[in-house]
């Protein structure tokens, strides 16, 4: 066997079953599928692996009809057991072609334990090789995007060569990359998104998924702000960094939180003492359903559930379109007037 990404992929897509009870244990088999949550072994049912190779494709291949992520079982290995670089996806790959067919009845809680510290570890293990933004590729990527973020905001680092996979090709490269932590409400790291970047300076990479996450992210996010164990009486939420480092930008006094997607935005955990919750909105009204269910989730929680609703598409592109004053003019109308007065001063 050689070691090359599409044969890996090719032998563990031979025992597609196998490899799908070993790494996503929370799923089950219908027809000629595995049914899970995701390809982090959330459970639920969007995420569908083939089993046996038919006129739709090879076996091993799979989709998330929920976010239209899709790849094959060298993503699972990846995602499941948090692993960053090539070398130990391989690595386990190989272990796992090694042993025997796993039996359907051998416990699954081990495995679903041993991935979930794998995540964690793997996120805790990128963002230690990585660096502050501090004049990097990653503080003028932001910068074009019109974010201005203080020195103190430790969820954010740069790696200048995060490795990248395409899942349809199956080829590797090493790129420059923001790293953003995913934390819980008490700052341990929980997982990461990476987000690949142009080495020349221009945006994101030019990658069919230039933003990827890792690890646990149910319930945690992004936060921009939070200090750990301290009360947090009014704060922001919403799916996308850009969206809330962006709301960050002009209410820089305002905690915000970036879920990474509709479902996780749906599940965030709040944090102690939080009265009044803003939930940013894009006008397209994606993600609703997140944001309906978060909102029920906080009113049941005693919390006010608002809605910010941007001018344009999100509220990046307010920031950059209309600039950081009429932003600020813009939210003012929807804060309540005490928040309105505390975070923007100029109000």
């Amino acid at each position: 066997m050689t070691g090359s990404a599409s044969e890996l992929a090719r032998r563990l897509g031979e025992d597609a079953e196998a490899v799908c009870r070993e790494y996503l244990s929370n799923g089950y088999r219908s027809g000629n599928h595995w049914i899970v949550g995701d390809v982090r072994n959330t459970r639920g049912r969007s995420m569908h692996v083939r089993l046996k190779a038919n006129v739709k494709g090879p076996a091993g291949k799979w989709v998330d009809e929920a976010t239209s992520e899709f790849g094959d079982l060298l993503d699972v290995i990846r995602e499941s057991c948090g692993l960053v670089e090539f070398r130990e996806i391989a690595d386990e790959a190989r272990r796992f072609l090694a042993l025997p067919r796993p039996q359907p009845l051998v416990s699954d809680q081990s495995r679903q334990a041993a991935a979930a510290r794998g995540s964690p570890e793997a996120a805790l293990r990128l963002f230690a090789m990585s660096q502050s933004i501090a004049g990097t590729l990653a503080e003028r990527y932001l910068a074009g995007r019109g974010i201005l973020l203080t020195a103190c905001e430790r969820a954010l680092r740069f790696h200048p060569g995060c490795y990248y996979r395409d899942l349809v090709t199956g080829e590797t490269q090493m790129l420059p990359a923001l790293i953003a932590a995913v934390t819980d409400i008490e700052g341990r790291i929980t997982g990461l998104q990476r987000t690949w970047l142009d080495p020349a300076g221009n945006g994101k990479a030019q990658l069919a998924a230039p933003r990827r996450s890792l690890g646990n992210l149910l319930g945690n996010a992004i936060w921009l702000g939070l200090e750990s164990g301290a009360p947090v009486p009014v704060m922001a939420a919403g799916e996308g960094f850009e969206t809330m480092a962006s709301l960050r930008t002009v209410m820089p006094s305002l905690p915000v939180a970036a879920a990474t997607s509709a479902n996780h935005l749906a599940g965030l955990t709040f944090p102690p003492g939080c009265r009044r919750l803003y939930i940013a909105a894009d006008a397209d009204a994606a993600g609703r359903h997140g944001i309906e269910r978060l909102s029920q989730r906080a009113g049941e929680a005693g919390i006010l559930a608002l809605a910010l609703r941007p001018r344009l598409g999100d509220f990046n592109d307010d920031l950059r379109h209309l600039g950081p004053g009429h932003l600020a003019a813009w939210l003012g109308d929807q804060l309540a007037p005490d928040d309105a007065r505390v975070l923007l001063p100029s109000a």
